[in-house]
């Protein structure tokens, strides 16, 4: 990110644009009426899914956004972190809209697109019943 006419550029730290992107996907799909307020209980899941399963989204997040710089981080796990991960895989979590896989995940938007389509399609064809029934009774006046 820069600032227009200054000689300074910020640099997002790794890992904080998937986070930022998370909560985005999640405040557009339940569209919550008190944006902080979820935002904050938003993070406190990821810090209690993180405590529990010692699974970072964030370092998980710069290890893909750089994976061409560090392809080493994707090859063969060291065998305490694969036990960590079987562990983690052990402990039973609820299922919420964070858990759910990537197939999941597009299942859900395109159920959520349909519907919105089907709504939008609702509304106009209200609009268009309106517009007829108004087009009719200037008719019977101009009649009349």
């Amino acid at each position: 990110m820069s600032i227009p006419f200054s000689n300074t550029h910020y640099r997002i730290p790794q890992g904080f644009g998937n986070l930022l992107e998370g909560l985005t996907r999640e405040i557009l799909r339940q569209q919550p009426e008190n944006i902080p307020s979820f935002a904050a209980a938003y993070f406190e899941d990821l810090l209690e899914k993180r405590e529990k399963t010692n699974f970072d989204p964030a370092e998980w997040g710069s290890k893909v956004d750089d994976r061409f710089y560090n392809n080493h981080a994707f090859k063969e796990q060291e065998p305490a972190e694969k036990e960590k991960s079987q562990a983690a895989e052990k402990v039973e979590t609820p299922v919420t809209a964070l858990d759910s896989s990537d197939e999941d995940k597009e299942k859900e938007e395109l159920a959520a697109v349909k519907i919105q389509a089907l709504f939008r399609g609702h509304l106009a064809r209200e609009e268009v019943k309106k517009m007829k029934q108004e087009e009719l009774e200037e008719k019977t006046q101009e009649d009349n």
